[in-house]
């Protein structure tokens, strides 16, 4: 399997690939890489429908210059904690960043998310996310203020009263429990329209259903979150049917 950075010939591919209609993984089997390696380049350069080899290439170029330029010579990349490969880590931001994007975020809040998702203390401050990822304090104000509004970070003052964002065990289940409201409320909406559009009509019978779904979905969530909150607080190393 073929490593390091994605010529442009391949990126050619992949736009051949996605004008075609071809799945990630498809695409990723065509060149002998990875499906993240595909989905990840794809995703951060405009999504499948916006994806061009030639505009992708040259980003890429310019985010390597940039990096070149930023790093002093012969400075090395600082020590990861707990003796994690640095180059790693650096890959796995950008894949879980991937992911997040995937999902609905745009591109710095997925960034900001993966950012303090991978930060041992899970909480870090606007000045060390402007560091981290290289850019404008408005940019993370923004992607903060987003985060904040889905429950999936808080604000908190630290003991030298800067204001720290984090993400820790119980945002993951109030974040989870947001969604349940959120599911419940369309559900509720979709119910109302069916007094006013006739529960006989074909508009009715399907803002009926989709209420009834969404009722047992948003139920469902709620019941699962409850009963595996613990886990959010379990230690994967510790042998959880000891005692038992």
């Amino acid at each position: 399997m073929p490593g390091g950075r994605l010529t442009q010939q391949e990126r050619q591919q992949i736009a051949l690939g996605l004008a075609d209609g071809l799945a990630y993984a498809e695409i990723a089997r065509r060149l002998d890489r990875p499906t993240s390696t595909v989905t990840r380049e794809v995703m951060r350069n405009g999504g499948p429908t916006a994806y061009r080899a030639d505009l992708a290439h040259r980003a890429t170029e310019r985010r390597a210059h940039r990096r070149r330029q930023a790093a002093p010579r012969g400075a090395e990349a600082p020590p990861q904690a707990y003796g994690r490969d640095a180059e790693a880590v650096r890959e796995y931001e950008e894949t879980l960043t991937t992911v997040f994007m995937q999902s609905g975020m745009t591109k710095m809040t997925a960034r900001v998310m993966a950012c303090l998702t991978i930060s041992d203390g899970g909480s870090l401050t606007a000045s060390e996310l402007v560091q981290r990822l290289q850019v404008s304090p408005a940019s993370i104000s923004k992607a903060v203020a987003f985060l904040e509004s889905q429950e999936f970070v808080r604000r908190e003052r630290d003991e030298r009263r800067r204001e720290r964002y984090v993400l820790d065990d119980d945002i993951m289940y109030d974040s989870m429990m947001a969604s349940v409201r959120s599911t419940a409320q369309v559900a509720e909406t979709a119910r109302k329209g069916v007094g006013i559009l006739g529960s006989g009509t074909p508009a009715g019978v399907r803002l009926e259903n989709t209420a009834r779904f969404l009722d047992f979905v948003s139920e469902s969530m709620a019941r699962a979150a409850d009963q595996a909150r613990e886990i959010l607080y379990a230690n994967p190393g510790t042998d959880q049917s000891a005692g038992r």
